[in-house]
C-alpha cells in the first residue's frame, strides 16, 4: 500500500508484505523563510519511490512517516552530524528504526567537501541534500524539485544511503544502487539492489527493528547499554576503527594546546623529575589509566554528547550503540593525546635536557638516569597533560568527534 496514514495523521509510504516492520521517520530540515512546503514534498514522493525496491530487497515491510519540518537558523553549509540531535530524539520519540533527513542546505564531509549526502551505520542516520541535486549546467536556470532528473536522483541518493545504513559498502562496478553515487540527467527511474545484496538486506532485516527500553534510573540504563553493545560488538567496533581516534587530538588544537603548554613548563621542574624518578611502574600505570577514563568522561558529560539530550523515557538501541562509540573514541582520544604529550616530553629529555644535570640534584640518591626512568617521567608528565587538556581545553569542534564516530566519510 501507497499512501496510507498513520493513526497520529502524519503523512506515510509504506509497501511490503513481510512480517517484519521497518519504521523510518522522514524529518525535512528547511533553510530560512522557504517554508519547507516543497522540500517536504520532495522527500514525500522520493519516499513513495524507493519504498517497493526496499520491500522487494529485504522482505520487510517499510513504512515511512513524515515528520513535522523544521527550519534552520541559517544558509550554511553544515556537516550532517550537526541534525544527529533532532534524529536521535525522534527516534527515541517515534520510536523509529531508522531517521532519513533531507535539508537544502550544502553537506559537508570530513574533508571539507560538499557531497549530496551522507550515512551512519552505527546512528541508523541518512541525511541527504537537494543543493547539489538541483544544480544546472552553465548558463541553464536551476533546477526545481518538480523536475524529473532531480526527482530520480534524489530517489536514488536516499535508496543509495539507506543501503549504507543497511551495511552495504561502495560497488564500483555491479550493483547499480551501491555504485558510488554522481548525478544522472537521464535517469528516469529507481535503481535496483542486486541479488547478493538483497541476501544481505533480508538478513539483516530480522534485526532492524530497535529494541528499546524505559529503564529508569542510571543501572537500568547502564545493564542496557551492556547488552546492547554485546548483541552488536560488531558495529561498535567498526565505528571505532572508522573513527582513527588515536588521531583525533591533531584535529582539536584547543585540546592538544591546552595539554601541551603547562607540560612544557613541568617537564623543567626539579619536583617533577623526583617524582617521576620515585614512583612505582604500578602506580604511574594506574594514576594514567585513571586519568585517562576521567578525562573521558568528564569531556563527555561537560560538552553533553550523549544522546538524545534532555531526560526521555524511552531508549532505543542504536542510540544506546551511539552513545557507547562516543565514548570508546573519547578514551581512545584521551589515550592519542597521552602519547602525544609522552613523546614530546621524551623528545626533550634526550634532546633538550641537559645530560649532565641531574648529577647535581641533591634529592637523587642514585644520580644515574637511564631509559625507563626517562619513560617513567614522560608517561607522569603526559598524564598531567591529559588532564590539563581536559579541563582547560576541552572539544572546541564537537560536530567533528560526532562526523568522525558516526559518518562514513564517502557519498
Amino acid at each position: 500500500m501507497l499512501g496510507a496514514t498513520s493513526d497520529d495523521g502524519a503523512a506515510r509510504a509504506d509497501a511490503g508484505e513481510g512480517d517484519v516492520v521497518v519504521d523510518v521517520g522522514l524529518l525535512v530540515a528547511h533553510s530560512p523563510r522557504s517554508g519547507g512546503v516543497d522540500l517536504a514534498g520532495f522527500a514525500d514522493r522520493a519516499a513513495r519511490d524507493v519504498v517497493g525496491e526496499l520491500a522487494s530487497a529485504t522482505d520487510a515491510s517499510w513504512r515511512f512517516h513524515a515528520e513535522e519540518p523544521e527550519e534552520l537558523s541559517d544558509y550554511d553549509a553544515r556537516y550532517p552530524s550537526e541534525f544527529l540531535e533532532d534524529a536521535a530524539l525522534r527516534m527515541v520519540k517515534g520510536p523509529y528504526d531508522l531517521v532519513v533527513v533531507v535539508t537544502d542546505v550544502p553537506l559537508l564531509s570530513r574533508r571539507e567537501r560538499r557531497v549530496p549526502g551522507l550515512a551512519s551505520p552505527l546512528g541508523r542516520v541518512a541525511v541527504v541534500s537537494t543543493r547539489t541535486l538541483r544544480l544546472s549546467p552553465r548558463d541553464q536556470p536551476r533546477r526545481s524539485l518538480d523536475d524529473a532528473a532531480v526527482r530520480w536522483n534524489g530517489a536514488a541518493l536516499i535508496l543509495h544511503q539507506i543501503g549504507h545504513v543497511l551495511g552495504a559498502g561502495h560497488d564500483e562496478g555491479g550493483d547499480a544502487a551501491m555504485a558510488p553515487f554522481t548525478f544522472d540527467a537521464e535517469r528516469n527511474g529507481v535503481p535496483r539492489f542486486d541479488a547478493t545484496l538483497s541476501r544481505q538486506f533480508r538478513r539483516e532485516a530480522g534485526r532492524i527493528p530497535e529494541e528499546e527500553t524505559d529503564a529508569r534510573g542510571p543501572l537500568g540504563r547502564l545493564w542496557f547499554y551492556l547488552v546492547s553493545v554485546a548483541r552488536n560488538p560488531g558495529e561498535v567496533a567498526a565505528a571505532v576503527v572508522r573513527s582513527r581516534a588515536l588521531a583525533l587530538p591533531l584535529s582539536l588544537p584547543k585540546l592538544s594546546t591546552a595539554a601541551l603548554v603547562p607540560t612544557l613548563v613541568v617537564v623543567f621542574s626539579a619536583e617533577t623529575w623526583d617524582v617521576g624518578l620515585n614512583i612505582t611502574d604500578g602506580t604511574a600505570t594506574l594514576f594514567a589509566v585513571g586519568s585517562i577514563l576521567l578525562a573521558a568522561v568528564y569531556l563527555l558529560f561537560s560538552h553533553n554528547l550523549l544522546f538524545p539530550r534532555g531526560r526521555q523515557q524511552v531508549l532505543t538501541e542504536h542510540v544506546a550503540l551511539v552513545n557507547v562509540a562516543v565514548f570508546c573514541i573519547l578514551v581512545l582520544a584521551m589515550v592519542g593525546l597521552y602519547l602525544l604529550v609522552g613523546v614530546i616530553m621524551l623528545t626533550i629529555e634526550y634532546v633538550v635536557f641537559p645530560p649532565n644535570l641531574m648529577t647535581n640534584w641533591p634529592s637523587l640518591e642514585d644520580p644515574t638516569v637511564g631509559v625507563v626512568e626517562l619513560v617513567r617521567i614522560a608517561g607522569f608528565i603526559a598524564t598531567i597533560g591529559v588532564l590539563s587538556g581536559a579541563l582547560g581545553g576541552g572539544l572546541e569542534k564537537q560536530t567533528i568527534l560526532r562526523h568522525l564516530v558516526l559518518f562514513n566519510d564517502r557519498p
